[in-house]
């Protein structure tokens, strides 16, 4: 399976903190937003694939929202 972001929704925020630390540029602000009314951050199915499992989205999330799971072999 390749490296692949969660993202909890319930807690994210929207500061969009991630979208600045992908090297890959993928993520970016949904048109969704959750319980608490912030627009959440996604990757979209089809550019997943291009995530490298590096999880600086995930260290830099002040929210602790963001999950990495990192093909073996890939990612920093």
């Amino acid at each position: 399976m390749p490296s692949r972001v969660e993202f909890r929704e319930d807690r994210c925020k929207g500061c969009l903190l991630c979208t600045e630390a992908c090297p890959t540029g993928i993520i970016q602000q949904s048109g969704r937003f959750n319980r608490k009314g912030y627009k959440v951050a996604e990757i979209t199915e089809d550019m997943m694939s291009e995530c490298k499992g590096c999880a600086f989205c995930a260290m830099i999330c002040p929210d602790y929202a963001i999950n990495v799971f990192r093909t073996k072999g890939e990612g920093a």
